[in-house]
Formats: C-alpha cells, structure tokens, sequence
C-alpha cells in the first residue's frame, strides 16, 4: 500500500512555526498563539519532507552526498563538487574571495548550491498538481535557505576571516548586537536610531482635521497657490503604517500630489490594541474609508472626491465604493488603485499559506475577538525573499558584527502594526481562501451585496512587474471587474520600489496600452515608457480634478476643527 502523501499546508504551518522559534532565539519574541511543541517537531522531524522528496532527489543521494561532504570538509578533505552545481559567484551569498581562495570552502559552497539546485528539480518532476508543488517548493526554499553555509560562523570564510582581522572584536560586536536584538524581539534591518516619525519621515506638513476610534484624517497643507476644487482621498494599507507614501521629501507621493495643485487627505489607520479587539471588516469600511470621505467632502465643499488606495487600501476602497453604489450614492470622481487585488484567484506565494484548516484554526482563535501581531506578518512577509530580509542581517550583524546602516524604508517595514481579528478572518476567508470579493453578491459588506462592477467612476490601475505581494496579471484582472473606463499602468520593480519612483531620481520604467481581456497580450502589446510613471498618473488625475481655485488658507473646517500636526498620534503609537 503506497504511503499517504504528506500536506504540504500542514508543513507550511509547520515551517512557519518552526522558523518564529528560530527568530525567537535569535530575536527572543514568539506569537502567544503558536501551538506548544509545534517549532520543536518542524525542526525535529524533517524526515518527512525528504521521505516524500525521496523518490526524485536520487533515492535520498543528494542529501546523504551532502552530509558525507560535510563531514569530510571537517575532517580536513576534499568533497568532490556535486554534479550540475552552478558557479558560487553567481549567488550573492558566496560572492566574496574568500569563498574561492580556499578550495574547501569553494567545495562547501558549490556543494551546497548543487544540493538546492537538485531539489528543485526533482520537484519540478514531482507528480504532483501545481498548487501543492508551489507549496512544497516554498517549504522546500524555506530549508534549504536556513541550511546555507554562509548562514553558520564556522562555515563561513567571509565571517571567520573578520574574526581573525580584527582579533576576535567583530564576534563581541556581534554578540552584542545580538542581545540587544534578542531585547527588541526581533532581528534589526537597519538603524532605527536614526529616524523617529514626524521628524525624518512622514514630515510633510500638515494637521489631523478628524479622528475616531480606528483612524485619524490628515489634511496636507498646500503649496501652490491655487488647488483642484476636488481632493484627492488617499487610503494606505492598514497591515503598515501610512508614511511609506511619506517618507522622505524627495520620494514623497504625497508631496508630490500636493505639488501639483491637489488637496490631499490621507487616512491614518490606529495601530490597534486589546480595546478594538472586536472590529471587523466593516468597521474598517463604515469608521475607515466611508467616514474619510464625508469628512473630505464636507471639508472641500466639493461635489466628488478622488480616490486612491494602496494594497490592502485599495481593496478596502473599493468595497466602500461598492458599498456605497449599492445605496444609490457616487462620491468619488476617480478611482486609483496602486498593487491592489480585488481578484484573488492567483495570490502568489502568500496564497500557499492560506487553506481551510489554517483559516478555520484563526477564527477558532481570535475571529470573534483578538489581535494579530503585527510582528507575526512581518515575519510571513520575510519569509517570502528570506535571503533578502532575514539571513542577510543574521550573518551581517551577529557573525560578522557590523550594525546595519540607516535605511527609511526598512525603518517603515519594522513600525509593525496589528489588525483585529474578526477584520483580519473575515478578509482571509471571503479573499484569500474563497475569493468571492469579485463576485457579484458574493460578499454582504455594511450590510449591502456587494458588486465591484456597480463603481462605474474612471479608475487608474497601477501593478508592478516583480512584485512577490500582488501579481501583476492578477492586479490587471482588476480591469475586467470595474464598471467603468479603466486605465492600466506597469511599473517595473517590486511592490513597494515600483511604486516609490519619484520623476526626478529617473529610474526605472514603465508600461502602458490599451486595456485588453488577456495581461500576457496586454504586456506584449504595451509601450515601454523611460522612467517613472507618477506623471503619467498625475495627468489623468487632474483631467477629474476639476478647476482650479484658491488654495484653503487653513486646514478644516468650522465644525472639523484641526485636532493635532501631522502626522499625528496614531502614525508615532507602536504596537502594544
């Protein structure tokens, strides 16, 4: 009888617990929520997974050659290289001389990439469907990533060659930087030190004109004399803090906006605590976006409002503007929507860690009541591109001690922020697990059926090309959802880069065309554009801006009177 084929969602719950173990050795902070014993049994028991790989990684030779390699290296000799293993220099983490100058290492190095490359491999030849090979290909790298020499002082030349250079003072600076990582409960990609918000980011100028108990209302203050009569509305994602759109001024797409003659609110999400344990989905959209737009309608005097959201906002957007066309009501004049899906048919790898035993485990836990840690998505979003965000800061700080430089943006992604749990089950379950958002009538939200196709308003989408958080073919099916006449943009770069390319810094490039039924078709007939795409989206904004007036003097209104400068008291509150 042939033996049951493992679950691969069941490994990947597996991993993830076992790797927040890993990070709370290394770091010191573990989820309350994580099952007892759960991280001892994925790092105790991998038998299982090779078990399963066996029949196509050479009856288990490549992992034995692996480990008789090791032992040979340490006892002083030779391994030979693995067949097939690519060059060390070509990956990142071997790069360095050291690596070559001693042919041990070298060895160590080739022999380790041959042994990743064959896993690889072998499951591409797995007989299993996509979706499972997908998953197992993301446990697979998750191993395979921690298991690296360069990731171990004593297999890493780089790190040891440091020690000895500098008589042993990089393995205390090391230590140290790990205590101290070990007391902030998570591992330290850049100087926080250096940047605190409302100082050095999230500085554009202006005052909070509303808050309630989930949001507080930013109204930037103009810098030109005149402005559109209509603002524009900006909705960031909640699972973060809003400033990525304000980072900097010179990458600011806020400044920018404002710049160019727009009055500009922008939503900042609470990060909340045990007291908004119990808000849902549609608090976010009746307290959150709805609310945002009454107030910066009431506050312009303006007859419509344009919107934009980003990510997670975009989505939360667009379901109140369903919500509010399913009541007879049309306040937005444009719709923006920047890395956003409304169609989750394809995830990418965050959908691999999505089933009904995971959704149906979190609702058990905190969907009628409870937080999810904003430092537990942190560590997910990691685990995505490890080898960028996790193993580079461990070998960097702890085995060759050199603190990390100064960096906004990895500043930004640390200031974690949680979401209540009923919010949190209802959007994993109606998205991720059964994407009925793009359903007509498939949700019920702020007690409306809900139907994208019912926002007839002209929409801009924008999606980046390497983006590992929202597909671009699925952020284009967006197109196909929305009622009325829709724009589509790709950038290049990734989720968060793609989108932060200010004009004046001249990067990258973008794409655009006519909207087609087909993404694939849609890229091969698009125009590559040199450099970024903000003014081609600031152009279509103002064509729904309306005219252009004297600037307001102050911020507010007579009754929303302003409450505090920005950015405000919920952008600087950390996580409890």
């Amino acid at each position: 009888m042939a033996a049951p084929t493992p679950d691969p969602s069941k490994w990947l719950t597996d991993l993830l617990a076992g790797q927040q173990e890993l990070l709370r050795v290394l770091g010191g902070d573990v989820d309350a929520t994580t099952p007892a014993g759960a991280p001892h049994k994925a790092a105790a028991e991998p038998s299982p997974v090779l078990s399963f790989m066996s029949p196509w990684v050479d009856g288990g030779k490549t992992m034995q050659a692996w480990q008789q390699q090791a032992s040979r290296w340490w006892a002083g000799a030779l391994p030979g290289f693995i067949a097939g293993a690519p060059a060390p220099v070509a990956d990142r983490r071997f790069a360095g001389d050291a690596w070559r100058n001693d042919p041990r290492f070298e060895a160590l190095s080739r022999s380790y990439l041959g042994l990743s490359e064959g896993v690889r491999q072998n499951l591409a030849a797995a007989p299993l469907d996509e979706r499972s090979k997908a998953q197992w290909g993301f446990v697979l790298r998750q191993v395979v990533d921690a298991l690296s020499p360069a990731n171990c002082l004593a297999t890493n030349p780089e790190a040891l060659q440091t020690a000895l250079e500098s008589g042993g003072s990089s393995l205390v600076e090391g230590m140290r930087l790990f205590v101290q990582d070990f007391a902030r409960g998570r591992i330290s990609m850049t100087d926080d030190s250096a940047f605190e918000v409302g100082r050095n980011v999230a500085t554009t100028p202006g005052s909070v004109v509303f808050e309630n108990e989930l949001i507080q209302l930013i109204q930037y203050a103009p810098t030109t004399a005149k402005v559109h009569e209509r603002p524009l509305l900006i909705v960031p994602p909640c699972i973060n803090k809003f400033y990525i759109l304000d980072l900097q001024p010179d990458n600011s797409l806020v400044a920018h906006a404002v710049a160019q003659g727009h009055t500009v609110f922008l939503i900042s999400w609470r990060n909340v605590g045990p007291e908004q344990a119990t808000l849902g989905w549609d608090d976010y959209l009746d307290q959150g976006v709805t609310k945002a737009i009454d107030v910066a309608q009431a506050i312009s005097g303006a007859d419509r409002v344009n919107t934009l959201g980003f990510c997670i906002g975009g989505t939360l957007l667009a379901s109140a503007l369903a919500v509010l066309a399913a009541r007879g009501e049309d306040p937005a004049a444009s719709l923006t929507l920047l890395t956003t899906m409304l169609d989750f048919s394809d995830t990418g790898e965050l959908g691999l860690m999505v089933s009904e035993q995971a959704v149906a485990a979190r609702e058990a836990s905190i969907g009628g009541g409870g937080l999810l840690k904003g430092s537990e998505l942190a560590r997910v979003f990691a685990a995505l591109r490890s080898n960028d965000l996790i193993w580079p800061y461990v070998v960097n700080g702890y085995l060759k001690g050199k603190a990390p430089p100064a960096f906004d943006l990895l500043f930004w992604n640390g200031d974690d922020t949680n979401l209540p749990g009923p919010m949190y089950c209802w959007y994993l379950r109606n998205t991720y697990l059964e994407n009925r958002l793009c359903e007509p009538g498939g949700t019920v939200q702020c007690g409306e059926p809900v139907d994208l196709g019912q926002i007839t308003v002209p929409a801009f989408i924008y999606a980046s090309r390497e983006d590992h958080i929202v597909p671009w073919q699925t952020a284009y099916a967006s197109t196909q959802l929305l009622g009325g006449d829709v724009r589509f943009v790709l950038g290049a770069s990734g989720h968060i880069a793609g989108v932060i390319n200010p004009p004046a810094q001249k990067k990258r490039n973008h794409w655009v065309g006519g909207v087609t039924d087909d993404a694939e078709q849609w890229l091969a007939r698009a125009q590559d554009m040199p450099g970024s795409w903000w003014p081609a989206w600031a152009t279509w904004l103002d064509s729904h801006a309306g005219r252009l007036v004297a600037a307001p003097k102050s911020a507010g209104s007579r009754k929303y009177k302003p409450i505090e400068p920005a950015p405000g008291r919920y952008a600087q509150a950390k996580a409890p």
